[in-house]
């Protein structure tokens, strides 16, 4: 058992990892505030939560101490942190940041528009 606990325990940590390295490739690499969030929020988050359920495994199977408020940060995380990343770049669209001028699509554009037509905004 203890080898298999220890082969669940690495494999997390070590996903978790990966993630966070691509999440910060991500912020160094890409070209605008919209894909750097969405880096950031989504492989950040993934990130930390492997980390989390990698300690979660630990302590549960090799110390035999069970530590619900770990299962309780990663769903806090899995709720909070992409929400998060959302309402900022929400709010810095609406502020006006531009995006990469090879952005294809702003599906976002329209649903601005429609709203402030609705409001009798121009």
């Amino acid at each position: 058992m203890t080898i298999l606990a220890n082969i669940l325990v690495v494999f997390f940590i070590s996903v978790g990892l990966l993630f966070i390295v691509v999440a910060a490739l991500g912020l160094i690499r890409l070209p605008d505030l919209y894909t750097r969030a969405h880096a950031a929020s989504k492989s950040s988050t993934l990130g930390v939560m492997c980390i989390l359920l990698g300690v979660f495994f630990h302590f549960w199977l090799k110390e035999d101490h069970f530590n619900p408020s770990i299962l309780l940060g990663v769903l806090f995380l899995f709720i909070t942190g992409p929400v998060g990343a959302h309402i900022m770049t929400r709010s810095s669209y609406l502020a006006g940041v531009k995006a990469w001028p090879g952005t294809v699509r702003d599906d976002l554009k329209e649903e601005i528009e429609t709203m402030k037509k609705e409001q009798g905004i121009k």
